[in-house]
């Protein structure tokens, strides 16, 4: 694997956020090297050229191209036009709800989407199938009801503004003490 360095004339503060954020991009499956890019793009004042990113971030030209594409076709970071410059020039999205948004979109048609035509082919299948066990046909159908209804509820929230979601997070336990109608419960799936 190759080191990275990040350029010593990056402030502390926005060199630190750029490591870290490539180790959390790792551990959510994204490469190192994507997710640094991304890091270094958001906090930039200015659309950076490959070249500058991969000097600052001491990458190879080729790693920044291929990142960059990954991270244009996620939507994360755009090309953008500087006048008096042929070069290509990225900036990232720094909406941080549109950002999130285009994460989890990105996420759910990678993971969740695959993951639930997949349950709908097993239970079909297992359905017509005499030697699977009555209490395996069941466990099939509610984890494919479990996935559809999350990706329906997906679906509902994209619809939602912005400002309400955040206030709804702000809520928090708010929220399921009056899901609960007082009923004295913690508002857990027994109490529905």
């Amino acid at each position: 694997m190759t080191e990275i360095t990040v350029d010593a004339n990056l402030p502390p503060a926005v060199e630190r956020f750029v490591l870290q954020w490539g180790d959390m991009g790792g551990q959510w499956g994204v490469n190192r090297s994507v997710a640094q890019i991304h890091a270094l793009l958001y906090l930039a004042e200015r659309p950076l050229t490959a070249e500058a990113i991969a000097e600052t971030l001491g990458m190879a030209r080729s790693n920044v191209s291929t990142s960059l594409r990954e991270l244009t076709g996620w939507k994360l970071v755009r090309r953008v036009p500087v006048l008096g410059d042929r070069r290509d020039h990225y900036e990232a999205e720094t909406d941080l709800w549109e950002m999130v948004t285009r994460i989890a979109q990105g996420r759910k048609e990678r993971e969740i989407d695959p993951a639930a035509a997949a349950l709908r082919a097993c239970r079909a299948a297992a359905e017509g199938d005499p030697r699977v066990s009555a209490v395996a046909k069941r466990r099939l159908a509610e984890m494919e009801a479990f996935v559809a209804t999350l990706s329906r509820w997906y679906d509902q929230m994209l619809g939602v503004p912005a400002p309400k979601i955040m206030a709804l997070i702000r809520m928090g336990s708010r929220v399921v003490n009056f899901l609960s109608f007082g009923r004295g419960g913690k508002g857990g799936a027994a109490d529905a």
